[in-house]
C-alpha cells in the first residue's frame, strides 16, 4: 500500500476528502481533520499537541511529511497524521463525523491487507516451486553421480519437507482447513501473573533506555492480564480446557494482542511473554537447535493476528501450533 489516494465522503455528503493511504495506514493534513471534525484550527492543533505531550503517540511514528500540489499548482511539503492521531483527536473532540471516519478507514485497511496478504502469498509459493524444483534436481543430479551419502541426502530430503510444510499450511490457512496436530502436555513452567509483572517492567525499561517506548508501554488496564493468564489454564472438572503447551502458547500470544491488556506494546509484550513461556518449556527450539518461530515469523504473526477477524480465532491459534511443530 503506497502513494495512493482515496476519496471519502461522508454519508450526509457534506464533506469529500483525499485520503492518503501510505505505510499500511491512512493519512490526513491538520486542515482536513479540521474539515472532518468541524472544528477551528486551533482546536485541532491544541488536540494534537496535547496527543503527543501526554505520551499517548510517539510523534515520529504517526508524522510524515507528504509532497502535495496547492490551488496554485505548486508542490509543497505538507505534515500529515496517520489514523492513531485522526482516532484520538476524534475521541477528544467526540465527533460522530470522527466515529464515521473511522469505520470507513479501518474498512479500507482490512481490504488492502487482505489483497496484499493474497499476493504476497502467491509471491512466495512461487518462490517456494522454484526453490523446490531446484533442490529436487539437485538431489537428483547428485544421486546420478554418486555424489551424495545417506546422511546428506537425508538432511536435503528433510529441506524439501519443509518446503511442502510451509507451502501446505499456506494453502490450508487460506482454505480454512488447518488441523491441530497434537501437542505437549507435560509443563516445566506456568505463567505466574506476580513474576510476569516484573518481567514486563524490566523489557520497558530496556525498551525506554534505546528511546523505543513511553512511560505508557506497559501500562496494565484493570489487570487484563491476570485475566488472560487465568483463562490460558482455565479448568473443568480439574483438566485444563487448553490441554497442549503449544496450545497455551498460541492463546496466550492471541490474547494479549486482540484484548489489549495495555495502555501501549501490547504486540511486542505479547511476543516477549510467548518467547519467554516456549523457553522456559523448553519449546523455543528444535531438536537440531533451530527456532521453531524466528523473529522475522514472530513479527509477521504478531501484525497477522492484530489484523485478524475475532470470527478467526481458532483459525489463528491452529496456525501458531502448526509452526511450533517439529
Amino acid at each position: 500500500m503506497s502513494n495512493e489516494v482515496l476519496i471519502y465522503t461522508d454519508e450526509n455528503g457534506e464533506i469529500n476528502l483525499d485520503v492518503s493511504l501510505e505505510n499500511e495506514t491512512v493519512w490526513l493534513s491538520q486542515k482536513q481533520m479540521e474539515l472532518l471534525f468541524d472544528r477551528e484550527r486551533s482546536v485541532i492543533t491544541k488536540h494534537i499537541n496535547n496527543v503527543f505531550k501526554e505520551g499517548e503517540l510517539e510523534k515520529k511514528t504517526v508524522c510524515a511529511n507528504f509532497a502535495h500540489t496547492a490551488n496554485d499548482n505548486k508542490t509543497y511539503n505538507v505534515k500529515f497524521y496517520n489514523l492513531d492521531v485522526i482516532i484520538s483527536v476524534g475521541y477528544r473532540v467526540k465527533s460522530k463525523r470522527g466515529t464515521q471516519f473511522r469505520i470507513w478507514a479501518t474498512k479500507i485497511l482490512k481490504e488492502y491487507l487482505i489483497k496484499g496478504y493474497a499476493l504476497n502469498q502467491k509471491k512466495l509459493q512461487d518462490i517456494q516451486l522454484n526453490e523446490l524444483t531446484a533442490t529436487i534436481e539437485l538431489i537428483k543430479n547428485s544421486i546420478e553421480n554418486k555424489e551424495l551419502k545417506s546422511d546428506e541426502a537425508k538432511g536435503l530430503f528433510d529441506i524439501i519437507n519443509n518446503y511442502a510444510k510451509s507451502w501446505s499450511l499456506l494453502q490450508s490457512y487460506d482454505e480454512n482447513s488447518l488441523e491441530s496436530p497434537d501437542g505437549t502436555i507435560t509443563q516445566d513452567f506456568a505463567l505466574n501473573y506476580g513474576e510476569v509483572k516484573p518481567a514486563i517492567e524490566q523489557l520497558k525499561a530496556e525498551l525506554i533506555k534505546k528511546g523505543e517506548a513511553t512511560s505508557l508501554f506497559g501500562h496494565e488496564l484493570d489487570n487484563a492480564l491476570d485475566g488472560i493468564i487465568g483463562n490460558v489454564y482455565q479448568t473443568f472438572g480439574g483438566i485444563d480446557l487448553i490441554p497442549s503447551t503449544e496450545e497455551k502458547a498460541a492463546n496466550l500470544l492471541y490474547y494479549i494482542i486482540k484484548d489489549h491488556p495495555f495502555s501501549d506494546g501490547n504486540k511486542r509484550i505479547g511476543s516477549f511473554l510467548f518467547i519467554l513461556f516456549l523457553s522456559q518449556n523448553n519449546l523455543l527450539h528444535k531438536k537440531n537447535g533451530e527456532l521453531r518461530i524466528n523473529d522475522n515469523a514472530l513479527v509477521s504473526l504478531a501484525l497477522l493476528t492484530a489484523s485478524s477477524d475475532p470470527a478467526q480465532k481458532e483459525l489463528m491459534v491452529k496456525l501458531v501450533v502448526n509452526l511450533l511443530g517439529d
